[in-house]
């Protein structure tokens, strides 16, 4: 929760805040998130407007994870922008606007959705280690980053595994 009373409800009026806190449980998807307590950087600029106040910032964190191709960890720095209307608690929206509207309660803003929107949304689906990954063997799983001349013999087809029986015979 951020305290929004030093800015007033003087429209035009404006403050920079900058603040280090800790990153909320579940701040990203499955493969790849900002670990649970660790640090992060917040550059705000709380703006008075007519209808409440408007934060407009940026989000500095470390990403942990793992590369969907290799599985391999990936740890990275990140910065996700973001901007939100905070409207003061008195005014009045219908009942359908109010998911979609976030609220001032009393002088306080609670910036944690916004910033689980910010960062959820800004990560790739599927992150990469290097953009172009080879990924794994689909037969052993070998890591093909390690390995680019990794082959296997060709498979078979089953329905001409018999003929492999005469095959020394040939040969002789």
């Amino acid at each position: 929760m951020l305290d929004t009373r030093e800015l007033g409800r003087r429209p035009g009026s404006q403050r920079q805040v900058t603040l280090t806190v800790p990153a909320p449980a579940d701040l990203g998807i499955e493969v790849l998130s900002v670990p649970e307590g660790s640090q992060v950087e917040l550059d705000l600029r709380l703006e008075a407007v007519m209808e409440g106040v408007l934060v407009t910032g940026s989000a500095t964190a470390v990403l942990e994870g793992e590369c969907a191709r290799c599985l391999e960890p990936i740890s990275d720095q990140s910065e996700f922008t973001f901007q939100e209307l905070y409207v003061y608690s008195d005014q009045d929206y219908s009942e359908e606007d109010d998911g979609a509207v976030s609220k001032l309660d009393k002088d306080l803003l609670d910036l944690e959705p916004l910033l689980r929107d910010a960062v959820v949304l800004a990560l790739p689906f599927q992150p990469l280690c290097e953009d172009d990954c080879p990924g794994l063997c689909v037969e052993c799983g070998a890591r093909l980053a390690d390995d680019p001349d990794h082959a296997h013999e060709e498979p078979i087809d089953p329905r001409w595994a018999g003929l492999t029986a005469l095959q020394p015979e040939q040969d002789q």
